[in-house]
This record gives structure tokens, C-alpha cells and sequence, in this order.
């Protein structure tokens, strides 16, 4: 049977993709959040949606930056199903978020640094390749790696009082 997935484009394509998404990310952290950014490309390439993580400014703890992009690509596509399409995203997925990319259908999962202590997507968990589960996504890590930690490196350093 032939997947329907899409070819992968380019590495370039993905750097300009994860342009957006930091984009996007610096925003959050000038808002006060943890900064972190997403966007949905479909096949064509093109953006259909964006998010940015939105906790502190919605007092929700479901707007990570994946599941706003969700949900804002599902509301411009017309549907839940995303399928032949990829989320970019500065940072990988929790496991929250990793359930809300596989219940869309989402092909591929592009992420910049890895979450060693709550990713989902290859460091603590792999719930989006897991050959248990119904649904699996391709996953990209370590794309921008260095410049997508340094950002939230920053913010997490500014956020915490300097010991004595």
C-alpha cells in the first residue's frame, strides 16, 4: 500500500519554517510564557497555522503552542484531519501535545530542542512512533537545535533569582 505522506522537502525548507516558528516563540516569551512556537505547513508548503504558547496570557493549560497551531490549521482547513501535513515546532512535543498531533492525523512532527525532561517525541517518551498506538507521525528533531535551546535557556535563566 502506498502512504500517503508527503516527500520530505528540503533541509532549507524546514529552517524557514522554524524562522516562523522562533518567530513566534520570542513573542511568547515577551508575553511572559515559556517561548515556544509552532506553525502547520500542509503538503504545498504552505503555512495554515501558527501558535504560540498561550498558558499565562489564556490561564489555559492547554494552549501549548502545538495545540493552538491545531487547532487554528484544523479551523483553516476545514477539518480535524491534518494528514499530509507537518507541525514545526521550536520545541519537542510534551506528551499532551503529542496526543493532540496524533488524534489530528499530522505526517510530520519538525522540532528544534529536545525536552529531556518531558519530550514525547524521542527523549523520554516516543509516543509518536509508537507502533502501538493506531497513528504515527514522522519525527525530525534537532532542526535550529542550538539556537531554539539558547532561547529557552534565556528565558528560563532570567525567570530564576541568582543563588548566592
Amino acid at each position: 500500500m502506498l502512504s500517503t505522506r508527503s516527500v520530505l522537502p528540503p533541509p532549507a525548507i524546514f529552517n524557514d519554517w522554524m524562522s516562523h516558528a522562533l518567530r513566534l516563540a520570542i513573542s511568547a516569551g515577551t508575553d511572559g510564557d515559556v517561548p515556544v512556537g509552532a506553525v502547520v505547513v500542509d503538503a504545498a508548503g504552505q503555512i495554515i497555522g501558527e501558535g504560540k504558547n498561550l498558558r499565562e496570557v489564556t490561564h489555559d493549560p492547554t494552549a501549548h503552542a502545538e495545540v493552538v497551531a491545531i487547532r487554528a490549521a484544523s479551523a483553516a482547513w476545514g477539518g480535524w484531519n491534518l494528514e499530509g501535513c507537518t507541525l514545526v515546532v521550536t520545541l519537542e512535543p510534551c506528551v499532551m501535545c503529542a496526543g493532540a498531533i496524533l488524534q489530528s492525523r499530522l505526517s510530520r512532527v519538525v522540532f528544534g530542542a529536545w525536552d529531556e525532561k518531558a519530550g514525547a517525541a524521542g527523549s523520554v517518551y516516543d509516543l509518536l512512533r509508537d507502533r502501538r498506538l493506531p497513528y504515527r507521525a514522522e519525527v525530525v528533531g534537532g532542526v535550529r537545535e542550538q539556537e531554539t535551546k539558547a532561547l529557552l535557556q534565556a528565558f528560563f535563566t532570567a525567570k530564576r533569582p541568582e543563588r548566592p
